[in-house]
């Protein structure tokens, strides 16, 4: 396979770094020379991820082509573009639909939105697909978890999920002032809530057929102290409110031009 990027951003070098982790890895890869610094370093760290001498010499030598363009300047930068109808073209700008992108870059068949988060340089954490496509599954496969969704409403709705990481590390950031404000070494504060909430990550996991609030319920002894977090939060409505964020990030993703 050869591989193209167009755009060469966080994301970018999240996947390129990823797939030059797997063993015996032939996917030549030629990045947009758009981020100089970005491109070069990737360029300098694997012999085969070359940076072409712009965005037309990308698809004049790839099959393959993801776009990780910003939103914002897509549509200019993809209507100069010539494509062919051969190309198979993997969208990875998630607030443009897949009939959007399609319409820029006609007379392209084959175009698959995807959502990789920056943890597959790890290959760790998920790729959600829409549609199914077996040749983007099995390239993302290679690095983290796959999931192929049938319809744009449900990737739109597990689109949302990534607007939640921010947040995710503030509640462990409360937890852990909390400890040290209480004369615990920063360190030891870092290290138990690191290590409990990496458990507790895999308790789900461990039991595939518990449903979350099942999990809750199991942690949350009748009169004990983490029964009286959950019940003081959900009677000043945390919950309800993290909800209605929520709903407001998938008005703002599924709301288009």
């Amino acid at each position: 396979m050869k591989l193209g990027f167009i755009g060469t951003g966080a994301l970018t070098s999240a996947i390129v770094t990823g797939l030059k982790s797997v063993p015996d890895n032939s996917v030549s890869v030629l990045l947009s020379p758009r981020n100089e610094e970005i491109a070069a370093n990737l360029a300098s760290r694997y012999p085969d991820v070359r940076v072409a001498t712009d965005n037309q010499a990308v698809l004049d030598n790839c099959d393959t082509v993801m776009l990780a363009v910003r939103p914002q300047i897509a549509r200019d930068v993809l209507s100069k573009l010539r494509f062919r109808p051969d190309h198979h073209v993997v969208s990875l700008i998630a607030t443009m639909s897949r009939e959007e992108i399609t319409a820029l870059i006609a007379p392209v068949a084959q175009v698959t939105k995807a959502l990789p988060m920056p943890m597959i340089a790890h290959r760790q954490g998920a790729t959600i697909i829409y549609p199914p496509d077996p040749r983007a599954a099995s390239l993302f496969g290679i690095l983290a978890k796959v999931i192929e969704v049938e319809e744009p409403s449900e990737f739109d709705a597990l689109s949302v999920v990534t607007a939640t990481f921010a947040t995710y590390f503030k509640y462990l950031d409360t937890i852990h002032a909390w400890l040290t404000d209480r004369g615990v070494a920063d360190s030891s504060a870092r290290d138990y809530v690191v290590t409990l909430y990496k458990a507790l990550a895999n308790a789900p996991e461990t039991a595939p057929d518990a449903g979350f609030m099942h999990l809750a319920e199991e942690y949350a002894t009748r009169g004990g102290i983490n029964e009286q977090i959950l019940r003081e939060l959900i009677a000043r409505d945390v919950f309800d409110i993290f909800a209605e964020s929520l709903d407001g990030v998938h008005r703002r993703i599924t709301v288009r031009d």
